[in-house]
């Protein structure tokens, strides 16, 4: 009950981040049973929160895999395109405006794109992008709750955050 009432909101935005709040409750309850199930077996070798994070995690990247609901479209095609001398494609004023999204877009119309395209990030970018800029971990908790080196915590990350924003900036008009 202790670690329920202490963690519940913390583990619920973290599934409504990562599945949506449609589906957050049921990632919610299957990695609290999880805990339950396997508290004898924390080593300390972590804190807590970020053993349980890693449990939340994993039970909604299960949840995403087995629900075959919608097909989701990626926004890998929102990856900034360069030339064969390593120039972008976009013209400096274009990237501009994509830098200024949140200007150029109303405000309750943006939360709801930003909120859609973080649901059609690829689980591997979702993760890392979540637990490191929303949940504000560090990328070192980030590397130990996905299991993964920091380097590729920041990579993933650096990935997402190119995508959201190449995503962002075609809705105000700049092309991908």
């Amino acid at each position: 009950d202790e670690i329920t009432i202490r963690y519940q909101a913390r583990v619920y935005r973290l599934a409504c981040r990562l599945v949506g709040p449609d589906d957050a409750p049921d990632v919610v309850q299957e990695g609290f049973l999880s805990v339950y199930r396997n508290l004898a077996s924390f080593r300390h070798e972590s804190r807590f929160g970020t053993w349980l994070y890693r449990i939340v995690t994993n039970a909604a990247l299960m949840h995403r895999r087995a629900r075959t609901r919608r097909p989701v479209e990626s926004l890998e095609a929102f990856l900034p395109e360069f030339d064969a001398t390593g120039r972008h494609f976009q013209t400096p004023a274009e990237l501009q405006v994509a830098a200024r999204a949140d200007e150029l877009l109303d405000q309750r119309v943006l939360a709801e794109e930003a909120t859609a395209a973080l649901d059609r990030l690829p689980d591997l970018y979702r993760s890392a992008f979540v637990l490191r800029d929303l949940e504000e971990l560090s990328t070192s908790e980030v590397a130990n709750v996905l299991g993964v080196e920091p380097a590729t915590v920041r990579q993933r990350v650096h990935r997402a955050r190119l995508m959201l924003r190449g995503y962002l900036g075609a809705l105000a008009g700049v092309r991908p």
